[in-house]
């Protein structure tokens, strides 16, 4: 598996969390429209039946977001301690890029400001 195939995964991977984390915010949607709807014609057994089911719901969706965020989190602070060693040990190449990048935004705009007069 190379590093392209690697990527591909982990997108594939993070795809599939964020749909079933959609679905269960779908199912809890629609389970909270049920329990309004049972609390409005109903009480008793049935409403609380739709009231535990909605709670489930809603700590199962807590918990996948908790999970999505510890996974965000974790992601960031791993691309940042690569980006930070990427610049230490290449510190010259990134200078360049930077120079470049900054020459190549300042023609950008000198040309939009040109075009705008």
């Amino acid at each position: 598996m190379n590093a392209s195939d690697a990527v591909r995964v982990r997108e594939d991977s993070d795809r599939v969390t964020t749909d079933k984390l959609m679905a269960d915010f779908r199912m809890l949607a629609a389970d909270m429209e049920h329990l309004l709807k049972a609390a409005g014609n109903q009480t008793g057994q049935h409403a609380a039946q739709v009231r535990v089911k909605v709670e489930d719901s809603l700590r199962a969706a807590k918990e996948r977001v908790a999970d999505l965020q510890d996974t965000a989190v974790a992601k960031t602070r791993a691309a940042g301690r690569a980006t930070d060693d990427y610049v230490r040990a290449n510190p010259w190449q990134v200078l360049a890029i930077c120079a470049f990048a900054g020459f190549v935004l300042g023609s950008m705009l000198s040309r939009s400001r040109e075009s705008d007069s």
